[in-house]
């Protein structure tokens, strides 16, 4: 619990105002509670016994004005603490995210979508309560223990050192307890990451569940994984609920102890009434706090869990490292015995190739030879395993990811469409130009579609833009790479979804674009590529052989088995 208060401590610096407010607001509450205590002595002995009007005149506004007193600090310390608390929280999901996606492509390839869902939000909504309403209520808790503990010492030092002995005992068990629901919350986290998971899975695949008929299949799939979180969840709350019996069974002790000996001292005279029961009263109020600090502590054990899990993530670092220095236009891009490896499977092995701007390069072959790979190396998704891949002469490792992926812009067979407006999903990530994206749709032949739309390039595509054909969709994806004026431009597929007359378009787009610039053509049908000043046969990884469409078909058996 202390590791996890001492991580967070740092983002308490820019907060002193509120903490403050909050720390003097807890001083009232923990001041009106003590006082409210006290007031029983006066309140006996004064009032009951002495027959004192004054006092009974006074007693009720005193009371009035400490319950208005403990009241207001109650609300300020709850705001105050909130206001810290969810501002910690949103800094922390800002920073996990961006921390997130700056890690290498192969490392979402290895984590589920649903299980990164559930650490940005639902591992990060359960540090919230601790780093707020948690935290305060253990300093708030903690203070109205001490005051109240103290108004106990003051009415009889004899009473409370029997209070003193029997209370701390009651440590331990907390102690155990608390540490099997840290176990247990890890085992919750992971089976609410898998039941995420499930559900991205689910709302991801609706077209594939409603063509097989398996809506049955997967809600049974998705029932599984829910009981399996209601089994840990119920585990955690048998574990959790034994912390209030075991603390009121040793407070019941302690309170037994004092009742038997306080009242032998009544008796004697030895203690006045008054006393004794303001004494019980404080008791009795100051187990409530102790009781509470007890469960908040039990609490906190989720949250130690969910940052465990978190700062896991914080810890990865990519493998792909950035490169320092700005890559400005690219003239060549040179490939020398490039080879990739994906785990134990390898993707290219040893591949040669050059491109020169102003050329157009095919890639063709089979699927699985490696084509995407090269296309993947070229964009730093992956570094080599061997061999080097150069810009302009120079590593590629040795310039920046932002400045290489600046100058490069890819269009794949998977479309990708954001749920935003069609003049959006053109500039992504860059400023909206009006000019640009009607230019960026007419290369893409596209424009006269959006422009017939009621709300033209301000029309709002649903996720993954549903609300488009899939020709559509891919027309939008190679208007955002043009959008870009990319200095390198690679075509993985991207006109596999279109008519003859919207690829013959975009092929002649391609055309236009070419003295300018790289273009890197992957494809499988031959119409695709027949404008390639170089095209490159791929298979198992290797360069089979290359050269032009007509020397390939007159020098290549490969080449012409592929296209026979």
């Amino acid at each position: 619990m202390f590791e996890l208060i001492r991580a967070y401590l740092p983002e308490y610096r820019h907060y002193r105002g509120k903490l403050w407010a909050a720390f003097v607001a807890m001083l009232m509450v923990a001041a009106a509670s003590a006082a409210i205590a006290w007031m029983m002595k006066p309140l006996l002995d004064e009032v009951f016994i002495n027959k004192n009007m004054a006092m009974l005149t006074w007693l009720p506004v005193f009371i009035i004005a400490a319950y208005l007193v403990k009241g207001l600090g109650g609300f300020v310390q709850n705001y105050a603490m909130s206001f810290v608390g969810q501002d910690i929280v949103r800094k922390v999901r800002d920073r996990l995210l961006l921390h997130l996606l700056q890690l290498d492509l192969a490392f979402f390839h290895r984590h589920h979508s649903g299980d990164l869902i559930n650490r940005v939000t639902n591992d990060i909504n359960r540090i919230q309560a601790a780093v707020s309403t948690n935290l305060a209520g253990l300093v708030r808790e903690t203070m109205m223990a001490i005051a109240l503990m103290g108004v106990v010492i003051y009415q009889s030092p004899t009473l409370s050192f029997l209070t003193l002995v029997v209370l701390p005992a009651v440590y331990y068990p907390v102690s155990v307890i608390s540490k099997k629901l840290k176990r247990i919350a890890h085992t919750a986290q992971e089976r609410n990451s898998d039941l995420t998971a499930n559900l991205a899975e689910v709302f991801s695949n609706t077209e594939a569940i409603k063509a097989y008929h398996t809506e049955a299949f997967e809600a049974a799939h998705f029932a599984k994984s829910n009981k399996a979180c209601f089994d840990i969840s119920m585990k955690s709350v048998r574990t959790g609920g034994l912390v209030t019996p075991v603390t009121e069974l040793f407070t019941s002790f302690s309170a037994a102890l004092v009742i038997y000996v306080g009242g032998q001292q009544v008796v004697d005279g030895t203690l006045t009434p008054g006393a004794f029961f303001s004494f019980l009263t404080a008791l009795f109020m100051a187990v409530d706090p102790l009781r509470r600090v007890t469960q908040i502590y039990a609490q906190f054990q989720e949250a130690v869990a969910a940052h465990e899990r978190i700062q896991g993530m914080l810890a990865l670092q990519p493998e792909v490292k950035s490169g320092a220095l700005a890559l400005e236009g690219v003239q060549q891009i040179a490939f020398e015995a490039a080879a990739l490896t994906y785990g134990e499977k390898t993707a290219l092995a040893g591949v040669d190739l050059m491109a020169q701007k102003g050329e157009i390069i095919a890639l063709v072959g089979g699927s699985g030879g490696g084509k995407s790979s090269i296309a993947s190396l070229l964009l730093r998704f992956f570094d080599t395993t061997r061999g080097t891949v150069r810009l302009n002469g120079e590593d590629i490792r040795a310039f920046s990811l932002a400045s290489v992926r600046a100058h490069i812009a890819i269009v794949t067979q998977r479309v990708h469409i954001f749920n935003d407006s069609i003049a959006a999903n053109v500039a992504y990530g860059a400023e909206i130009d009006p000019a640009r994206v009607r230019h960026a749709l007419e290369r893409a032949n596209i424009w006269t579609h959006v422009a017939s739309l009621p709300d033209g390039v301000e029309t709002q595509l649903n996720e993954a833009g549903t609300n488009l054909s899939g020709g559509q969709r891919q027309r939008i994806a190679i208007a955002r790479a043009l959008y870009r004026n990319p200095a390198v431009l690679i075509l993985d597929e991207a006109t596999s979804a279109l008519d003859n007359t919207s690829e013959a378009a975009i092929l002649e787009t391609v055309r236009a674009l070419a003295p300018d610039i790289i273009i890197l053509i992957i494809a499988h049908r031959l119409k695709s590529v027949e404008l390639a000043d170089r095209i490159y046969l791929v298979q198992q990884g290797r360069v089979v052989c290359h050269g032009s469409r007509d020397d390939l078909m007159r020098e290549c058996a490969s080449f012409r088995e592929l296209y026979s």
